[in-house]
């Protein structure tokens, strides 16, 4: 088993394919100097050797320490220096590299090989004694850091000290007898912070550097980007030992790091920076003001020339932007590491459309370059990179919750619906601007003005499918819900978050994208989703996918966006939405509360104009697309007051029909508030005559209330069973959806509706319902003198339904999974309640390896989902099979839904430029090329 792999220009052990042994640090330096690019030589000690050190508890494997060795002795031979060797030494960097990369992650030691005796080598071989203390404090401070654990604070300090002292800025400005005495005072900080001397054993440097950087795989700030980053515990680094070269020996050597394209802007121009006569880390440490890369060009015009000519070499090479790092050690050009390198999301798609254009890559490629993340960016507000970081680093950021609604918001923070809509439209009266952040314990449908008028959303309570995720994803509004840390006191109008306390009226900054709440405001940028590098990535990616993608939309205007967005169709409309609007929700309670059929159709009557004129503006915005119009889904008493509030008001009221003034006394939160403001509206003022004429009104809503109340509402009566058991509202609804349809087709318009009929569990509910259902539309387009192009389908959402599959497809045109209820009813378990609770549990302790209601459960919900494919074309061939759950913006679940056939996906407006690509991606997985060969 062989550990260690050498490389040296023209004679590398290993390649740029052998990524996972090598680390990527390891693999790229091979590939270079195969390529014979001036690299220093060195060796790499494999991901294999520190997976073995982690399994067997610290010790390296047999034959490790020899191959080590051997090595070394190849490179002394190949330099003609010795490790420890004063008339020559030789001096190496011991440098982590990881298979993915991780930068900054992990550990770094210079000048290994330094100690008294070669100090004194170097300066009579260089006549610098300046250079070599300055190498040597440096080797003293991060060998104490990194493998002594001695924190940076102390080093730091004295160098500061040092400084004032000296009474000059910079470090630059610091003299030899400088750092020869803070050399000195670093090994005393050594013995200090440690108990022992720093080694002057340049072999005992190198093992304990080389072991620390093992160790580093496991420090806290690698696997917290592990974590993040969901890269895998298992892989380990790489160990990259490489001869030392030198920029801080004078004015003609120097250090940098460039890109081979602009990594901000996407731009085809090299961006960088350099310093001269420093070492690589004051580049990036900020000690010292760097100057842009092109400045190279005038002060050393023959380095820059080579520096950009090895800047395209390896582009074209990898096929990708690379980001470089080089020194110049007296003239002479050493590169000394190169990866792909990271980027912005506007870059990372200018870049992939630019290198296609240029015949780097296929288009192919270029689609599968761009993450579906990277196009979410161009959707929604983003806070400032270095604002953010800045934020970051002061302590701002207060609380964290669920990432729900990607994007970011600033505003004054207002505790309930109506104060947000009524400062998002006024102001607050002090000259503030009009951007509110709405936070709640929670959101309700009656909350959604308030949200409409909000920035942003912000809640200590629900989960990715509550209703403020599902709202906030809707209309595009940045959110974070389930944060716990918040502590919100309705009646004081403040919460405490972790010690602070935030008052209405205070600026909170959200990232729905990352879910983090940050005190104060933080600046934003808004990017463009007509970015013309993106529409032409998007175009390509319509072009290879197979998944059709529609949008889940209830307006008009949601409907126009989907569409401008991309969208084939709308794959959900949800009328009960409608139902919740101001002017109708007094109606449909009127309906619900109905003595009799009379008055119940009555109020639909009423009703059916403001569906009717919704349902216009559907098929107006998706002429000639597919239009899937839901009928009434949930339970009625979700449009009513909850039990449990009419319980507290019919209780107050009864309270204060002897002592009105309790009214007031009696106030807790906002909805008392709104309470006592109508029983001052219907008393005209007067308590007294306001609580006796509203509290039998109250009393009547709560005895209806409890007659409908359910033990499990979302298993009761909703949906099929509502439309069997209340027929003429669901022939209102079918009744506004082909009237409109009418209409608009004898304006010229091609109409497709599609009517799904939700909750079905068996066949004869199915049977039954469509043919009501169909009567009324056949009687409509009779009436109009039109034949239109419609169909009756259902909504897969409970598993007697998809394991009966076949014989559902008997009675309908199509399916659409609705997997958040199927997700919910596989694994029996509440999404609310699930991912407030244990779900957070499971995950943590690996029982369940993903949120279920985020991304589809495939072993379980998703078996049940292609087995329903399969029965449903068994019985149907040409069956219309889509997915319209908030999943179907999920990547991942794209992914799965093109593996076992759908037709389609539907997901929200603002996901459907992210459904395009995802749903390409899918299509081209395993296609992508390897890398380019010169």
């Amino acid at each position: 088993m062989k550990y260690v792999y050498f490389f040296a220009t023209g004679q590398a052990e290993g390649n740029a394919a052998m990524r996972e042994l090598l680390g990527g640090k390891g693999a790229n330096l091979a590939e270079m100097a195969n390529l014979g690019l001036p690299i220093p030589p060195g060796f790499t000690i494999t991901t294999r050797a520190c997976r073995y050190y982690y399994k067997h508890d610290g010790k390296y494997p047999r034959g490790l320490k020899k191959e080590i060795a051997a090595a070394l002795a190849r490179l002394e031979a190949l330099t003609g220096k010795r490790l420890g060797d004063p008339r020559n030494p030789l001096l190496v960097s011991v440098r982590s590299g990881a298979a993915i990369s991780m930068p900054g992650m992990m550990d770094t030691v210079l000048n290994i090989g330094l100690n008294d005796e070669t100090a004194r080598g170097m300066i009579g071989l260089t006549g610098e004694p300046r250079f070599v203390y300055d190498s040597y404090r440096r080797l003293v401070q991060m060998f104490g850091s990194v493998v002594l654990g001695v924190p940076d604070e102390p080093f730091e300090n004295a160098i500061t000290a040092r400084r004032l002292e000296r009474k000059v800025q910079t470090d630059a400005e610091l003299s030899a007898e400088d750092w020869q005495a803070l050399t000195a005072q670093f090994m005393e900080i050594v013995r200090k912070h440690t108990g022992r001397d720093f080694p002057q054993q340049p072999e005992e440097q190198l093992q304990l550097a080389i072991e620390a950087v093992f160790k580093s795989w496991s420090g806290k700030r690698a696997v917290d980007y592990r974590n993040a980053a969901g890269i895998s515990h298992d892989l380990g680094t790489a160990v990259n030992v490489q001869t030392m070269v030198f920029g801080n020996l004078g004015p003609d050597s120097g250090t940098g790091v460039a890109t081979t394209r602009n990594i901000s802007t996407g731009e085809k121009e090299i961006e960088g920076d350099y310093l001269l006569n420093a070492q690589g880390e004051d580049v990036v440490a900020g000690i010292r003001l760097t100057k842009r890369i092109q400045e190279l060009q005038k002060e050393m015009p023959r380095i820059y020339e080579q520096f950009a000519q090895i800047c395209q070499r390896l582009e074209r090479h990898y096929r990708d932007v690379q980001d470089i790092e080089f020194t110049i050690e007296r003239g002479k050009l050493w590169i000394l590491q190169t990866r792909v390198s990271k980027r912005t999301a506007q870059a990372a798609v200018r870049i992939a459309v630019e290198l296609a254009e240029e015949g780097l890559i296929s288009r192919e490629e270029a689609v599968l370059r761009v993450t579906p993340e990277q196009v979410d960016f161009f959707l929604h507000p983003q806070f400032d990179r270095r604002a953010k970081e800045e934020a970051l680093k002061a302590g701002r950021m207060i609380a964290t919750g669920l990432n729900v609604a990607p994007g970011a918001a600033v505003g004054l923070v207002a505790f309930d619906a109506d104060l947000a809509e009524r400062w998002g439209k006024e102001g607050r009266g002090d000259g503030e601007e009009k951007r509110v952040i709405m936070v709640r314990p929670e959101t309700k449908p009656d909350d959604v003005h308030g949200m409409l008028a909000a920035q942003g959303i912000l809640t200590s309570r629900g989960g990715r499918t509550s209703h403020a995720a599902l709202v906030a994803r809707q209309f595009g509004k940045p959110a974070v819900v389930g944060c716990a840390a918040l502590n919100i006191d309705l009646e004081r109008r403040l919460m405490e978050v972790n010690g602070q306390i935030v008052r209405e009226g205070d600026y909170l900054s959200i990232d729905g994208t990352e879910g983090q709440v940050f005190l104060g405001q933080l600046p934003t940028v808004v990017p463009d989703i007509k970015d013309p590098y993106l529409m032409k990535l998007l175009a390509w990616a319509d072009g290879f996918r197979r998944l059709g993608v529609r949008a889940n939309a209830d307006y008009p205007r949601d409907a126009q966006r989907a569409r401008d967005y991309g969208a084939e169709g709308i794959g959900l409309c949800r009328t009960e939405h409608m139902f919740f609007e101001t002017e109708r929700l007094p109606i449909v309670q009127q309906m619900i509360l109905a003595p009799n059929p009379e008055e119940r159709q009555r109020c639909l009557d009423r009703l059916l104009p403001f569906q009717r004129a919704d349902f216009e503006g559907l098929f107006r915005a998706m002429d000639g697309l597919p239009v899937i119009i839901r009928l009434i889904d949930p339970p009625l008493h979700e449009f009513l007051p909850s039990y449990d509030r009419l319980v507290r008001e019919v209780t107050m009221l009864r309270m204060a029909q002897h002592e009105p003034e309790l009214l007031e006394l009696e106030r807790r939160d906002p909805e008392d508030e709104e309470l006592l403001k109508e029983v001052r509206k219907a008393g005209e003022g007067d308590l007294a005559a306001g609580i006796r004429k509203l509290l039998p009104e109250k009393e009547r809503l709560l005895e209806a209330v409890e007659k409908m109340r359910e033990a499990n509402p979302m298993l009761g009566l909703r949906g099929v069973r509502l439309g069997i058991h209340m027929p003429e509202v669901v022939k209102m609804q079918v009744r506004a959806i082909f009237e409109a349809a009418c209409k608009v087709a004898k304006e010229g318009i091609k109409v497709h509706p599609e009517v799904m009929i939700p909750i079905t569990s068996h066949v004869r509910e199915l049977e039954e319902q469509r043919a009501v259902l169909e009567e009324v539309a056949r009687g409509v387009m009779s009436g109009a003198g039109l034949e239109l192009d419609y169909k009756f389908g259902t909504m897969i959402e409970i598993p007697r339904a998809a394991l009966t599959a076949d014989e559902m497809a008997r009675h309908a045109q199509f399916f659409s999974f609705g997997t958040n209820d199927l997700t919910q009813t596989v694994f029996g378990i509440s999404r609310d309640d699930a991912e407030a609770g244990f779900l957070v549990e499971y995950q943590r302790k690996g029982i369940l390896p993903n949120n279920p209601f985020a991304t589809i459960d495939v072993e379980g919900v998703g078996k049940l989902m292609a087995m329903c494919v399969k029965l449903g074309r068994k019985a149907r061939p040409e069956l219309e099979v889509g997915i319209c759950g908030e999943h179907g913006g999920d990547p991942a679940t794209i992914a799965f839904c093109h593996k076992i056939g759908l037709d389609y996906v539907s997901c929200s407006p603002f996901r459907v430029p992210i459904a395009r690509l995802a749903a390409a991606q899918a299509a081209l997985a395993g296609k992508a090329p390897g890398p380019r060969e010169d």
